[in-house]
């Protein structure tokens, strides 16, 4: 059984050019591991960077989206006014600042909605907005305060009044910006529907 597993050998002397090949290779030094580590941190970088990429990418994808959604949603909104077979249009022609321009209100008494779009209109002092009056049976109720700051339409909706009457006429006056509780500024049009 000995014989088999190899003891009864003889031990022997390994040829000189193997015990120097062995010892050398011992003594070697050896290759420095930081390329590797150096090459793995990059990669890692990489990634980590092409991640936070994709997630910069998509939060701003997601906050377009949203922003094109309520978009959309408006002009539906709008249109939906603009359509309506219970939709009385008026034109009231005005002046402001010198310049003529006009308002037009899509009024919706199926809805008890209003649609008004002001062209051509001077735009507005810094300390003064444009604010739309609904004449009612029981006097002026705000409907809105409209600041004008450059020279481009304005259009805005807006629900009727629930109280005050019935809704007979549109009024527009100048008032401070944050609007008032009564009309007390210049007058721009007062128009009966």
């Amino acid at each position: 059984m000995t014989d088999w597993l190899g003891m009864l050998a003889r031990p022997r002397t390994p040829p000189h050019e193997l015990k120097a090949r062995v010892l050398a290779r011992a003594f070697a030094r050896r290759a420095p591991r930081w390329p590797l580590a150096a090459a793995a941190g990059l990669l890692l970088a990489a990634v980590g960077g092409g991640a936070y990429w994709s997630y910069r990418t998509v939060t701003a994808l997601r906050a377009e989206r949203d922003r094109l959604a309520a978009i959309v949603s408006a002009l539906e909104d709008t249109l939906g006014l603009v359509k309506s077979p219970a939709a009385k249009v008026v034109w009231i022609p005005v002046t402001t600042g010198g310049r003529s321009g006009g308002v037009t209100i899509f009024a919706d008494t199926v809805q008890h909605r209003w649609l008004v779009r002001c062209d051509g209109l001077a735009p507005n002092q810094p300390d003064q907005a444009y604010q739309i009056w609904f004449i009612t049976e029981h006097g002026m109720k705000s409907a809105a305060v409209m600041p004008m700051d450059d020279e481009q339409p304005m259009v805005t909706a807006f629900d009727m009044p629930k109280e005050g009457g019935r809704v007979m006429g549109a009024a527009m006056t100048i008032e401070p910006r944050a609007g008032s509780p009564a009309p007390k500024g210049r007058v721009v049009f007062q128009a009966n529907l």
